[in-house]
């Protein structure tokens, strides 16, 4: 099985930790939660990311911004919107990222 790394940008930090639970109880998959916007830059470049997951309170601005860089980067990063629904809906939203991972 891929292993997936996960880094999960927002605001909220029990949403934060909540989202890292749900993540890291998918075997393989790994998640490293960040509050900092200015953080997330250097911690894509310098560390392996598959998925960037962009929670509740982030502003627009940054979200654009967030996006446009994972685009502009040589390895590939998918950016995904996640504003709740469940570990269900994660979990169909990483899939239609990652078709492969579904056994």
């Amino acid at each position: 099985m891929k292993t997936l790394h996960f880094l999960v940008i927002g605001k909220n930090q029990e949403i934060l930790d909540t989202l890292k639970r749900i993540i890291e109880n998918n075997e393989g998959w790994t998640a490293e939660i960040q509050s900092d916007e200015n953080f997330c830059y250097q911690y894509i470049q310098d560390n392996p990311v598959d998925i960037v997951l962009l929670s509740s309170g982030l502003d627009d601005h940054f979200e654009q911004a967030i996006k446009e860089f994972c685009n502009g980067l040589d390895k590939e990063v998918k950016v995904i919107d996640h504003y709740g629904g469940g570990s269900g809906l994660l979990k169909n939203e990483v899939y239609s990222l990652f078709p492969n991972l579904q056994g």
